[in-house]
């Protein structure tokens, strides 16, 4: 992987499509494909595939094409074809009218099955799938072939097309490809290229009640798509002489070729479909579009945009060498992304009372504060300022240490575009010892601004006036797993990963306090509170109640490592 901030070198899928373009391989076509299945929503390593796909494509002056392997309508619905949709969309991506279903190819597969049928290279099995399993053989002996492996042609065809008839029970018969059962390679021991399935498709009805495997549609789907570069992820690589098998025994013309690269493994999450959905469906979570969640449409919610995402994947890079990314780093790529981009404002996430005791009561001041000191064009806006403010909690201290720059006894700070405090004294709750509200005065002369206010003091505290600040629910997240290693690949079957699971990744504020700049912010917006971190306006807030989703903190952790190790690699 390049290191931190580097521009991604020429990787080597790139390089393949390079020296086919000078062998004029494919007449100089480049035709790339992302092909998700829609059994549940995509994610944060989709998106790799997707960047890589789509930018690939753009790069060489090719075409890309969004398709959707439904070739099991057991665990397939329309709700996730249209989420995979709107997150393709999202991200930036474009695929004209290149949008295509394998469904849409299941009589020509029908006959090509009928074909490998008529070559003598596919037979009706009657075995169980547990016979074929052990049949199957393993790494350390070979397989043995099925007592039904010799049956005629005839006898396939007959048997074949009444598979697709129905008639048939679900599980007594499939068609397998006639290969090798002593082959190393377990995926070339006659693997199974149908099977019966009744279940109602989402878009082909009960049409349908033999349905194709995946290594053999596949194939098939990149060649009647002209795919020139079939891209998969690294656990393909042992399915490959059988997507060429397809192709070469069917003698297909110009087939694709497959390509494969290391998928995303990220810290601190999970990014297998399987766990996914189990969060989802046995209620761990809140939907496929919790902000917890590694889902495109999770991380849309909680505020990330979909640039910072792009360059997080062409910094990642693109390998043959399975790898973990540490998830600080897609948080470094989004700070990145929202400090230029987000406005300023103030929010008071735990509220102390703060009263100014010689400012007059019946004042009320507009400070002016700009709106993004990355942004020149940003502009500013006022903010009230009144006798009566909000300061978070722990901006204040009774009993400070030393080098405590916040507040306390004696002690001024400013406060943000306004003036110089000095705390005079507190109230506590008598029965708890909770502070409930602090007294200062102010220095008239040290107003953010003003001609002559070059007084200096070393804390500066954000605020809110209490007559005109806006409640809001602040939802704070952090890392979806305790474990940090746990990592996206369908491994550690025996380890559940639901007791890795972080009892604290929610925690929800609803007491909070922000600018009344914020009225009527929708759903989406995005906003730097000062000093707490970035923040998004949740789907679910209205006009009478704002709720903000935290997208990460202000603390940069990974910038911090990569400016301590600059000669290192990640």
């Amino acid at each position: 992987m390049d290191s931190i901030g580097s521009k991604t070198s020429v990787n080597f899928i790139q390089e393949i499509i390079d020296n086919d373009k000078k062998a004029n391989k494919y007449n100089g076509r480049v035709h790339l494909r992302f092909p998700p299945e829609p059994n549940g929503y995509l994610h944060i390593g989709h998106a790799k595939s997707i960047c890589l796909n789509f930018g690939l494509a753009a790069k060489n002056g090719g075409l890309c094409n969004l398709r959707f392997d439904d070739t099991n309508p057991s665990k397939e619905d329309m709700e996730y074809i249209d989420s995979i949709i709107n997150d393709v969309r999202w991200l930036g991506f474009n695929w004209g009218d290149r949008l295509f279903y394998a469904s849409d190819y299941f009589e020509k597969m029908y006959e090509y099955a009928i074909s490998l049928i008529k070559l003598g290279k596919a037979y009706v099995c009657d075995l169980s799938p547990e016979e074929i399993k052990e049949y199957r053989g393993s790494f350390k002996e070979p397989g043995k072939e099925s007592p039904y492996r010799n049956r005629s042609v005839e006898e396939n065809l007959d048997l074949f097309r009444r598979m697709q008839n129905g008639e048939f029970p679900d599980g007594s018969r499939v068609l397998r490809a006639k290969i090798d059962m002593s082959s190393p390679n377990l995926n070339m021991r006659d693997p199974v290229l149908y099977r019966i399935l009744r279940a109602t498709h989402p878009r082909t009805g009960d049409k349908w009640c033999i349905y194709p495997m995946y290594d053999y549609a596949h194939p098939l789907e990149d060649y009647f798509e002209g795919i020139t570069h079939s891209i998969c992820t690294l656990e393909f690589e042992d399915h490959r002489p059988l997507y060429e098998w397809v192709l070469n025994t069917l003698n297909l013309p110009d087939p694709p070729q497959q390509i494969e690269f290391a998928r995303l493994n990220l810290t601190n999450t999970v990014m297998s479909k399987r766990k996914l959905r189990k969060l989802v469906e046995e209620g761990y979570v809140s939907g496929w579009d919790d902000p917890r969640l590694p889902t495109i449409s999770g991380l849309r919610r909680r505020g990330y945009t979909p640039e910072a995402i792009r360059n997080f994947c062409d910094r990642i890079g693109v390998s043959k060498s399975n790898s973990v990314v540490d998830i600080r780093f897609l948080e470094h790529c989004i700070r990145e992304d929202l400090n230029l981009r987000a406005p300023r404002v103030m929010g008071v996430l735990h509220p102390l009372k703060l009263v100014i005791v010689n400012y007059p009561e019946d004042i009320v001041e507009e400070m002016e504060s700009e709106n993004n000191p990355e942004d020149s064009a940003a502009g500013t806006r006022k903010i009230p300022f009144s006798r009566i403010l909000y300061i978070e909690q722990d901006d204040f201290c009774e009993s400070p240490p030393k080098k405590y720059f916040r507040l306390a006894p004696g002690n001024e700070v400013r406060l943000k575009n306004a003036y110089i405090i000095k705390c005079e004294g507190f109230i506590k709750d008598e029965k708890t010892g909770e502070i409930k509200e602090v007294h200062c005065t102010y220095d008239p002369e040290s107003k953010s601004g003003k001609p002559g206010a070059k007084r200096k003091v070393k804390g500066t505290l954000h605020w809110v006036s209490a007559a005109h600040a806006l409640e809001a629910e602040v939802r704070l997240y952090d890392y979806l797993l305790l474990d940090q290693n746990e990592v996206a690949e369908e491994q550690g079957e025996g380890k559940d990963f639901i007791n890795q699971l972080n009892p604290n990744s929610l925690e929800v504020l609803t007491n909070c306090l922000v600018e009344p700049s914020l009225a009527g912010a929708a759903p989406g917006s995005r906003y730097q509170f000062m000093r707490k971190g970035y923040f998004c306006v949740d789907p679910d807030s209205t006009s009478d109640k704002l709720i903000f989703n935290r997208i990460v903190s202000l603390r940069d952790t990974w910038d911090k490592i990569r400016k301590a190790n600059k000669n290192q690699k990640f």
